[in-house]
């Protein structure tokens, strides 16, 4: 008998933690609860409580093995604003691969944005230097570690100020994104999106 999974796709504000609880911290924070009233679900990867963007949610275990693990490298796009502005031969090191502690970073896509992304605001706004510019990247990674676009981007000297990330790629022409959703909203997925991630779930091994 198949079992009717549960697949939720939430715009994670800033500032949440991308968790159900939080009972060990004193200070109470944020977390997935506070806007997902749905039992027994967990987030596909991670966002750090200071990134914002699009999880999915789901419990399919099978699903949560297949798009968490880095050998099956399912590519995720980010659009990253930085302090300063990279030239290209900046993003060409990331482009190849750059070691930052103790790995090296698989080879992305990366460019620059040449209009700002049209985006909800964020709460509270970054702090902005009126003497320093920034810049948008887009930045296509196909594996995600701790905190891993923030890193990368400070090793070659520009610094993460806000880091959104936009959508998920499944494959077969198929992603999920943040379209229609705003910081704080979730939905259920599409037939169509259903049906590529059952799909992705029975080649998970």
């Amino acid at each position: 008998m198949t079992r009717n999974y549960q697949y939720i796709l939430f715009y994670k504000p800033y500032n949440v933690l991308c968790q159900f609880t939080d009972e060990a911290n004193p200070q109470k924070r944020l977390t997935l609860k506070d806007f997902i009233p749905i039992p027994e679900i967990y987030s596909v990867g991670r966002l750090d409580q200071d990134s914002e963007g699009l999880l999915l949610l789901t419990n399919n275990g099978q699903l949560q093995h297949r798009l968490g693990h880095r050998k099956f490298a399912h590519p995720r796009t980010y659009w990253v604003q930085v302090e300063r502005i990279p030239e290209e031969s900046d993003l060409e090191r990331l482009r190849k691969g750059i070691i930052i502690q103790d790995y090296k970073t698989r080879p992305a896509i990366i460019k620059k944005l040449s209009l700002d992304p049209i985006l909800p605001p964020r709460d509270p706004p970054i702090r902005y230097r009126k003497s320093v510019p920034t810049c948008w990247l887009e930045i296509i990674l196909t594996e995600g570690r701790n905190r891993q676009v923030r890193k990368m981007t400070a090793a070659i000297g520009f610094p993460t100020l806000r880091l959104v990330r936009v959508s998920i790629n499944l494959g077969k022409k198929n992603q999920l994104s943040l379209v229609g959703l705003n910081p704080g909203e979730w939905r259920e997925v599409t037939t169509l999106e259903r049906k590529a991630l059952e799909e992705l779930s029975i080649f998970c091994h």
